[in-house]
This record gives structure tokens, C-alpha cells and sequence, in this order.
């Protein structure tokens, strides 16, 4: 397991089997972690601003990427995974919201651990697992 300061450590039982997804969840595992460390630290407000907006703009990619790949392969759950995809967004967004309103905070952080930290370990072990279960059972080839 990698060591994180705040936030989340990547560990090999998040991996679903799909090498880009893999490291696409990686990343966004550092990211959050950057961004929570940033928060914690009191960083200037761009730091934390451009590590947020990283964030976001990275999400978007990689869910746009995961989606592709569940279409690929015929993921039978599609539709209600892209709509978990899109309810995140939206609280993201609202996250964002809180911070161009008020700026980087420890209420912003600990929202920031609760929500999003949760939220990506959750839907990695649940929801995408799911994803990497029928690309095993169908033998589609990544």
C-alpha cells in the first residue's frame, strides 16, 4: 500500500484488471489526496484551486474512458453506472461552488475526505469491480 499524508493510499485490491482504468483510478487517488493535503495545509487559494480544477477535468476524462470501455465490452449495468457517474459530477460541482464562494477551508477539507475520498473507494470496490467481473466472465480483451 502506498503511504498518503491526508487523503487516500492506492492498494492493489482497487484494481478491476483494465491497466488504463487501473491507473486512471490511481490517479485520481493521488489527485484527491493532493487536493485534501492542500486544503490541510492552508495553501494558497490557486494551489488548491488548480489541484481542484486538475480534479474535475481529470474525472470528466476518465469517466468519459470508463464509459467507453463498459459500452465496449457490453456492461450490462451501463446506464445506471453513467448515472452514478453524473450524480458525482454534480456534487463535485457543488464543491467546487463552496470553494469559489469561500475558499479553501477545513470545512471544505473534511467535505473533501467525507464525500469524495468515500465516494471514490466505494464506487472502485463496488461499482467498478462490477465492470472488471463481466470483462473476466465475457473474455472481452482490453
Amino acid at each position: 500500500m502506498e503511504e498518503m499524508k491526508y487523503g487516500v493510499a492506492w492498494n492493489d485490491s482497487y484494481k478491476l484488471g483494465a491497466e488504463k482504468v487501473d491507473a486512471q483510478h490511481k490517479k485520481l487517488f493521488e489527485l484527491v489526496s493532493d487536493l485534501v493535503d492542500a486544503c490541510l495545509s492552508g495553501s494558497e487559494i490557486e494551489k488548491v484551486k488548480e489541484t481542484l480544477d486538475f480534479l474535475v477535468n481529470y474525472t470528466v476524462q476518465h469517466f468519459t474512458e470508463e464509459e467507453a470501455l463498459q459500452v465496449l465490452c457490453g456492461f450490462p449495468d451501463y446506464e445506471r453506472h453513467k448515472t452514478l457517474h453524473e450524480d458525482f459530477k454534480v456534487t463535485v460541482g457543488e464543491l467546487v461552488k463552496e470553494f469559489n464562494e469561500s475558499g479553501s477551508s477545513m470545512e471544505l477539507s473534511n467535505s473533501m475526505n467525507k464525500i469524495v475520498v468515500r465516494w471514490l473507494i466505494n464506487h472502485i470496490r463496488v461499482e467498478d469491480k462490477k465492470i472488471g467481473r463481466h470483462i473476466e466472465k465475457t473474455g472481452y480483451k482490453i
